[in-house]
């Protein structure tokens, strides 16, 4: 039985930390996510000021 007990403790232990690494996986896209559109912007808005007829920030990338 305490063998049992102590591998529950484990296991809790592991899922504890795999929640705390997603969860740090998820604020990093998400600032990732953030950056990402604000260069499009950026790309799209200098293509605009270039004499592009279509800015970046419209078109969906080849893998969408």
């Amino acid at each position: 039985m305490q063998a049992h007990e102590e591998r529950i403790a484990h296991l809790t232990r592991a899922v504890e930390d795999l929640s705390d690494v997603v969860a740090a996986q998820a604020r990093a896209i998400e600032v990732l996510e953030r950056r990402v559109a604000m260069l499009m912007q950026r790309a799209a808005e200098a293509e605009l000021d270039a004499g592009g007829t279509v800015p970046l920030a419209d078109q969906r990338p080849p893998h969408w």
